[in-house]
């Protein structure tokens, strides 16, 4: 990041995941390969339909839907916002700019997912979509239009308010993606108010979709394992205590570790019997990561403190 914005590039410090159980309940890989007859698809939504050879959304307070498929044009992309109808929901992207097997450069790189997530959380293209339009981001330069390819710093139009001219490496305008590559703070402050109290993505911050049946306490079928250690964690959201459980002993002597979204260890207690109560009213109020054993032994279960 050039020096001139390196004081304002965030990490919006968003992390998803792959889903491990679908919208019935059922153990997946959190993909789907659909088989069409359609060749070329167009932006009309066709694509998030099975009755239209599509796939259908799963739930959208639950589940980021990506759609992967080959878009007519040269567009790589394009996503709903936020507030829209629940099973057109997600971001649409071009087979050939997502992931690495296939992928073609310059967009080669994930940056187009990057991108089309950013419009998801509420994010505009920088050039505000208009002639020096604005973005509604206080810290982000008006700037005349898009830009594409990899522009020499400092790039400057007649929109530029300064000898620093556009940010042409944010993730919201159209270069390449070897050339793409930061939020800003204000961008980072609109896409986290997404999952705030009363915002568009906030059910997401209790969705368990990423964990196994096993780690939300749901039956394994009877065919599988006779015998199943199933941990569990609750209430969840949690404002004082949490109770952690286990179908079994299995749970006597190990340790939990709690820990923030940053990775940092914020509680740790042995535990002592199948139901322990663990006190967090010192916590702050977020999603925290429970870690119960060591090694390869590791079950984590998530829960929120309100």
């Amino acid at each position: 990041v050039p020096q001139a914005f390196s004081a304002i590039a965030a990490d919006a410090r968003i992390v998803f995941c792959i889903a491990r159980v679908d919208p019935i309940g059922r153990p997946t890989s959190g993909i789907i390969h659909k088989h069409t007859s359609t060749q070329v698809w167009t932006a009309d939504d066709a694509m998030k339909f099975s009755v239209s050879g599509g796939d259908d959304a799963w739930d959208s307070k639950k589940y980021l839907n990506i759609w992967v498929c080959n878009l007519f044009g040269r567009n790589l992309g394009y996503s709903a916002l936020p507030g829209g109808v629940a099973n057109k929901d997600g971001v649409v992207i071009q087979f050939d700019v997502f992931g690495t097997i296939g992928s073609q450069s310059p967009f080669n790189k994930g940056r187009t997912a990057t991108h089309e997530i950013g419009h998801w959380l509420g994010l505009k293209h920088i050039w505000g979509d208009a002639d020096c339009g604005d973005d509604g981001i206080a810290d982000t330069p008006p700037q005349q239009t898009y830009n594409n390819g990899c522009p020499s710093f400092p790039h400057t139009t007649t929109c530029s308010i300064n000898s620093n001219g556009d940010m042409f490496m944010n993730f919201m305008d159209f270069t390449d993606d070897a050339c793409m590559y930061m939020f800003s703070h204000g961008q980072a402050i609109k896409m986290r108010s997404m999952f705030a109290a009363g915002g568009f993505r906030n059910s997401f911050l209790s969705s368990q979709v990423c964990d196994s049946l096993q780690a939300q306490g749901i039956p394994l079928p009877v065919d599988s394992t006779p015998v199943v250690s199933v941990f569990s964690i609750y209430p969840n959201p949690a404002t004082t205590q949490v109770t952690i459980s286990c179908s079994t002993q299995d749970i006597i002597g190990k340790v939990v570790t709690i820990y923030n979204v940053l990775g940092k260890q914020v509680l740790s207690v042995k535990l002592t019997s199948q139901k322990n109560i663990l006190y967090i009213t010192n916590l702050s109020p977020g999603m925290y990561i429970a870690k119960i054993g060591e090694g390869k032994n590791v079950t984590s279960l998530r829960f929120m403190k309100e």
